[in-house]
């Protein structure tokens, strides 16, 4: 009993100094030793939805290492749905002859060969979104055949799934890849539909909490906008770490939806959420803006910590708010984020971040790339509309 209460003690003190840690314990995360940082790489739905080809994702793949992007961290593309056509009479899912003459397996050995990881999709139900073959009671053949394929990722959506059980399904799913013996990454598009935070951690190495994106800052119609889906992740990070991670949708950086400032504050809020960093644009034809957002070494770092902690909102004043992630240097990763219409002066406590208002610590601008300094209780600076100011604290 006395040992009990030393260590509820020592654990509300830690948390009383550091704010950020958690001491109940977390479920057991996904034991397949992958994603224990956030996944990176291309998805090809939010560009190019059903239009997908072999060359696409070719092109893709020489892009992702030409544009440096392969040298900052993303290894892993994903076809998203419409690869597939039919079964054949074995109730093999074949692929689309048209779009991917060569097969799978040939494209995944291209991908591999540029020093890249080859993920693909598919869907718990009957059919995938596009009405193509899904993999329910398909689960153990599909999974071999993935592995055969030489895929490294699976993203497992869930359209045309009736009455199934969210939890049930993509557990059969999670036993079906560990049986094919390949490390497979295991990523769960069920929307939040069955809030997956709760019970997905030994299930998937990540998991949607939302409806999907749209490339807009507010919008009200069809997807999610940024904003909306930003405001959802709220009370979510005490279910986030390594293996294991909440998944705000893929990126939106450079579709053309919202402008440079919206797509700097959309990446830069990801990766303060431990976010899993899916480009979703035409690597091809990017513009120089959008790939220096994509490539930002410093900003990639904070959502690749290994501590593995996801952000949060630590103060909201009208349309100013300050995000904060602990990193484990001891340092803080901040977002000064406005959302308001014109400039404002936004500041950030280092109450807020957990350390004693005396602290003098380091300050350094993220995107500037420059150090700005020592400061002691708070730092303050003009945000744009719209816009951010990443910061790194270090004490």
């Amino acid at each position: 009993m006395e040992s009990f209460a030393k260590k509820t003690i020592s654990c509300l003190a830690l948390a009383l100094f550091f704010g950020f840690f958690l001491c109940a314990p977390s479920a057991p995360a996904l034991e397949n030793g992958l994603a224990l940082t956030p996944p990176m790489g291309w998805n090809s739905w939010n560009r190019f939805a059903c239009h997908v080809t072999e060359d696409l994702v070719k092109s893709a793949a020489d892009a992702l290492v030409s544009s440096g992007m392969k040298d900052a961290g993303y290894e892993y593309v994903v076809i998203d749905d419409c690869w597939q056509v039919s079964r054949d009479d074995a109730g093999n899912i074949v692929a689309d002859a048209k779009t991917f003459p060569s097969g799978i397996k040939a494209l995944a050995d291209y991908v591999h060969s540029k020093g890249l990881k080859f993920g693909i999709y598919s869907d718990a139900g009957t059919m995938t979104c596009a009405k193509r073959p899904g993999s329910r009671g398909h689960e153990f053949q599909d999974a071999l055949q993935y592995a055969a394929w030489g895929v490294d990722y699976l993203k497992y959506d869930w359209c045309n799934t009736g009455t199934e059980n969210a939890q049930a399904a993509y557990s059969t799913m999670r036993d079906a890849l560990k049986a094919a013996g390949r490390p497979i990454v295991f990523s769960l598009c069920e929307w939040g539909s069955n809030k997956p935070w709760l019970w997905a951690t030994d299930v998937g190495n990540l998991w949607r909490t939302t409806g999907d994106i749209s490339d807009c800052w507010d919008c009200k119609k069809g997807h999610l906008s940024f904003a909306q889906i930003l405001d959802l992740q709220v009370g979510l990070e005490t279910y986030a770490g390594p293996g294991h991670w909440n998944d705000p949708d893929m990126l939106e950086v450079g579709n053309g939806g919202m402008t440079t400032t919206e797509y700097r504050s959309h990446f830069s809020l990801w990766c303060i959420l431990a976010a899993p960093l899916m480009a979703g644009n035409d690597l091809k034809n990017m513009s120089p803006e959008i790939k220096d957002i994509l490539t930002n070494k410093e900003v990639i770092a904070v959502d690749q910590d290994p501590l593995g902690m996801q952000g949060r909102r630590v103060r909201k004043d009208g349309d100013s708010e300050v995000w904060a992630k602990q990193m484990k240097d001891g340092s803080r990763a901040v977002v000064l984020f406005n959302r308001g219409a014109s400039d404002a002066d936004i500041s950030v406590s280092w109450v807020d971040l957990g350390y004693p208002a005396h602290l003098s610590a380091a300050v350094r601008d993220l995107w500037a790339k420059k150090d700005l300094g020592k400061s002691t209780a708070s730092f303050a600076t003009k945000v744009p509309s719209h816009g951010i100011a990443m910061l790194r604290i270090i004490p």
